[in-house]
């Protein structure tokens, strides 16, 4: 079976996919969405949403990274995909399902749902843009505002040519909020012969089993939960291969000295003291689903306004102690080699912090 790490805009940059990357697990990944409007997206613009496109559209670990685009232009789309291909993309992501209000006023994202036509018409345009053995795939939701169109939506992203197609089991309306509704993807799959890949509170491995078991689905994409649960899909795949017993959970004390920190080094280097402050909150609340240790640590270090002061919080005493600064934090990040850290990488106005979750 395979685990994708389902995209997340102001989630899953390319500093997340580095520490993802190192951990395993995944078998694939996808930018954030890259908005195409009215003009082709240009090189410069995916090079600094998909680093690894300068690696071959892959991690240094192998893991393949797929451009995903969003937008309802058909010839812009086309032409953003060309691009993409050209600089190296190993696979061509579209997104049909981003619920953000400013994105689907710009008829983008999962207003496109409620018209399986146009859908079609996007798939079906890029499918023909790049060449036969570049993949393009399809992210979407139950709907817009109602499920009486997703068997529609699944045969209208085979007909466009889709290679596979993801389900988050929510309409656009109903958001984030519980349940997941994995019988809908069920029908879904039912209604195609393309693999379908089931998204949506898959928080543990008894979730998986479940979802499993309604949807019909082995293939899962992790989302929130993968950020929750670093190493979930680790758990997934020990269970299905009847190890389960075998395999040992993360730590805290390993997620923080393993991911948390280095992602905050790296985070920092490359885009800046608030980048990785603001980024480093919004983990630090979301692993404290998962760890108590990590809601101990939102709540001391949640109102701090420097990376310094953050650091100072969430830091293991052995080490602010002796060093007094991030040295160790740096020895222990030694593998984030040049290679891993893109000259000129930047994210915009991400920078600020302004397109993150509330921390």
């Amino acid at each position: 079976m395979k685990v994708f790490l389902a995209p997340m805009e102001g989630v899953v940059d390319y500093a997340t996919r580095c520490i993802y990357s190192k951990l395993g697990g995944y078998d694939q990944f996808v930018t954030e969405f890259v908005r195409v409007s009215q003009n082709p997206v240009p090189a410069s613009v995916f090079l600094k949403y998909c680093p690894e496109l300068r690696t071959g559209g892959h991690t240094l670990e192998g893991i393949p990274v797929f451009v995903q685009l969003l937008g309802s232009d058909l010839e812009n789309l086309a032409t953003s995909a060309m691009t993409a291909v050209d600089l190296g993309a190993p696979g061509i992501d579209l997104n049909f399902g981003c619920p953000a209000k400013t994105v689907n006023r710009h008829d983008g994202g999962a207003t496109l749902l409620r018209s399986p036509e146009r859908l079609f018409s996007v798939v079906s345009i890029v499918r023909k843009a790049v060449p036969a053995h570049i993949p393009v795939t399809a992210k979407v939701r139950l709907g817009f505002d109602h499920k009486d169109f997703v068997k529609d939506i699944a045969q209208a992203a085979q007909a466009g040519g889709a290679f596979h197609l993801t389900v988050h089991a929510r309409t656009k309306v109903e958001g984030y909020k519980p349940p997941a509704h994995w019988e809908y993807i069920g029908s879904m799959r039912e209604a195609v012969t393309i693999p379908v890949i089931a998204n949506g509170d898959i928080w543990s491995v008894s979730d998986y089993q479940k979802c499993r078991e309604i949807s019909g689905c082995e293939n899962i994409a992790l989302g929130r939960p993968a950020i929750a649960c670093p190493d979930l899909a680790h758990q997934i795949k020990a269970w299905v291969a009847g190890k389960s017993d075998d395999y040992c959970s993360q730590t805290w004390s390993e997620v923080l000295n393993q991911l948390f920190l280095p992602f905050i080094q790296l985070s920092q280097d490359y885009l800046g003291d608030r980048y990785a402050l603001n980024r480093g909150k919004q983990w630090l609340k979301l692993l404290g689903r998962q760890y108590k240790e990590a809601q101990i640590l939102f709540e001391q270090a949640r109102t701090a306004q420097t990376l310094d002061q953050f650091r100072h919080e969430i830091e293991p005493p052995s080490q602010t102690q002796a060093t007094g600064n991030t040295e160790n934090v740096r020895q222990s990040t030694a593998w984030l080699s040049a290679d891993r850290k893109p000259h000129g990488w930047h994210h915009g106005d991400s920078a600020t912090g302004e397109t993150f979750l509330n921390p």
